[in-house]
C-alpha cells in the first residue's frame, strides 16, 4: 500500500532502483537539470489529462528537472506500454521520456501507470502501478512524480506533502486568522479553524497528523494540539503569561517551545503524554524559536543575550549554548534541516528580510532570497526546498513562496487570500 487508499504494484523493472543517481544533489549548486519529456498519458481523458498536467507542473517547479515544452515534441507515443522510438526524444534533448495511462475499471476504481525510460539506454528505469478512488487522482500524480524524482536524483520527493499555513482575509487592520490546509501546490485547501482566534506558528507532528499552534483569544494565548483528520484539538499548554513558537521533537513525544517570565523567556519541553515540562534555559534574555536536530539531541534557538537576536545552539537536555551566527544584522527562526546538514534562518539587516542557511557549526552562510520582511522558513521533508512568507507591507498582505536550498529558483505558492506561517507536512506516503 502506498499512502491512504492507494494500491501499488511494480511494472516489471529490474533493480534498476539500486542504480546509482542521475543527478547528484549533494555536490552543490553547480548541476544541470535532467530534462524529461512527460508525454500525453493514455486512457480517459480527463483522467489522463490531469495526471500527467500534475506531473509537469511538479517538475516545472522542482529545480533539478525540467519538463520539455510538449510543442517541441516530434516524435508520438503510441502504445505508453512499448518502449518508444529514441531518435525523436534525442532530437530535443531529453534524457528521459515519461509514458503512462490512467483509466477507470470496471469496478469503477481508477488505474494509474507510468513507466520511465533513459534515452540513452532505451531502457525501462522505472514502473509502477496504482489503483485507487478515482477521488485520489491528484494524489497519485504527486506520488508518481515523487518516485520519478528519488530515481533520477536519489533524494526523497516532497510532492506528496501537505502544508498548514495561516490563511489571512480581511481589511489589515481587521485581518481574520483562520487555520488551513492544502497540498504543496496550493490545490486542496481545507480550513481548519473558523476565525474566531488569533492563530499563529502551526508545526507538523513529525509522527503523527497532528498540528501544534498557538491560539490567542480573550485569555492568556494556549498552546494547542490538532488532529487535521478528526478535527480534535485539545489545549497542551495553557501556562500564566505568554508561550511562543511551540515545535514538536523528531519522535514527536516532546513539544519545546519559550515561555516568558517577566522580562525573560526561557525554554521549555513538555511531554506530550504526561504533560510534564522541563526547564532547558535559564536566562535573563528573550530565548526563543527553538527547533530540534534531526536525531534530536541539539536545539537551536535565537537569543538576544548577546545584545542582539542571534542563533545558538545547545544540548536538547539543556545546558551551555554555544553562538553559531557571527554576521552582520540580526537572526531569528532558526530551523534545523531534516537532512541534518544546514540550519535555515531569517536574518534582518537595514530595511531587508533575507531567507538563508547555514551548517550547524555556522559555517557556510549562503542568502537565498532577500527582500522586504521575508519571515518564518520550514523545510521540505527532503530537506532540498524550503518555505516562507512574504509581507510587502502597506495595504497588502502576505503571500508564501518556496525556494531551493541552493537559491536557483523561487515559485510562488497559490493560496485563497493572503498566507504566512507555512508548515511543511513529512511525506504521505
Amino acid at each position: 500500500m502506498v499512502g491512504c487508499g492507494v494500491a501499488a504494484s511494480g511494472l516489471g523493472v529490474a533493480p534498476a532502483w539500486a542504480q546509482d543517481r542521475y543527478l547528484d544533489v549533494r555536490r552543490g549548486a553547480d548541476f544541470k537539470p535532467i530534462p524529461i519529456a512527460v508525454t500525453p498519458f493514455a486512457g480517459d481523458a480527463a483522467a489522463a489529462g490531469q495526471v500527467s498536467g500534475i506531473i509537469t507542473n511538479n517538475f516545472k517547479r522542482s529545480v533539478f528537472i525540467t519538463p520539455i515544452d510538449p510543442k517541441t515534441f516530434v516524435a508520438t507515443i503510441d502504445n505508453p506500454d512499448v518502449a518508444p522510438q529514441m531518435d525523436g526524444w534525442r532530437a530535443v534533448n531529453a534524457q528521459f521520456v515519461l509514458t503512462g495511462r490512467a483509466a477507470r475499471n470496471p469496478d469503477g476504481r481508477l488505474q494509474t501507470e507510468f513507466r520511465l525510460w533513459d534515452v540513452t539506454t532505451g531502457a525501462q528505469v522505472a514502473g509502477q502501478q496504482y489503483v485507487t478512488d478515482p477521488n485520489n487522482s491528484r494524489r497519485v500524480a504527486h506520488i508518481i512524480s515523487d518516485a520519478i524524482f528519488t530515481r533520477i536524483t536519489g533524494e526523497g520527493g516532497f510532492f506528496d506533502t501537505r502544508i498548514v499555513f495561516v490563511d489571512e482575509t480581511g481589511p489589515k487592520e481587521r485581518r481574520r486568522k483562520r487555520l488551513a490546509i492544502m497540498d504543496q501546490d496550493g490545490a486542496n485547501v481545507r480550513y481548519l479553524t473558523r476565525g474566531d482566534d488569533l492563530v499563529v506558528t502551526p508545526r507538523f507532528s513529525p509522527s503523527s497528523q497532528d498540528v501544534t499552534y498557538m491560539s490567542f483569544g480573550a485569555s492568556d494565548p494556549k498552546v494547542l494540539l490538532l488532529n487535521i483528520e478528526t478535527g480534535q484539538r485539545e489545549v497542551v499548554g495553557n501556562f500564566p503569561g505568554m508561550t511562543f513558537a511551540p515545535r514538536f521533537s523528531p519522535d514527536g513525544q516532546k513539544i519545546v517551545m519559550s515561555l516568558a517570565q517577566g522580562s525573560a523567556s526561557n525554554l521549555f519541553t513538555m511531554d506530550v503524554r504526561s504533560r510534564t515540562t522541563t526547564r532547558l534555559s535559564d536566562s535573563t534574555a528573550i530565548d526563543t524559536s527553538p527547533s530540534y536536530s534531526p536525531d534530536g539531541t541539539q536545539i537551536a534557538f535565537e537569543s538576544d543575550r548577546g545584545g542582539a537576536q542571534q542563533i545558538y545552539v545547545m544540548s536538547s537536555s539543556g545546558g551551555s549554548p554555544r553562538r553559531i551566527s557571527f554576521g552582520e544584522g540580526r537572526y531569528s527562526t532558526p530551523v534545523w534541516s531534516p537532512k541534518g546538514d544546514y540550519i535555515a534562518f531569517t536574518k534582518q539587516k537595514g530595511g531587508t528580510f533575507a531567507i538563508g542557511v547555514m551548517r550547524p557549526d555556522g559555517s557556510g552562510e549562503r542568502i537565498l532570497t532577500e527582500g522586504y520582511h521575508n519571515e518564518g522558513p520550514t523545510w521540505a521533508p527532503n530537506g532540498l526546498y524550503l518555505m516562507f512568507f512574504r509581507d510587502p507591507g502597506g495595504e497588502g498582505g502576505p503571500k508564501i513562496f518556496m525556494v531551493d536550498v541552493f537559491g536557483r529558483a523561487e515559485f510562488p505558492v497559490p493560496t485563497p487570500a493572503f498566507g504566512s506561517d507555512p508548515a511543511w507536512s513529512p511525506l504521505l506516503n
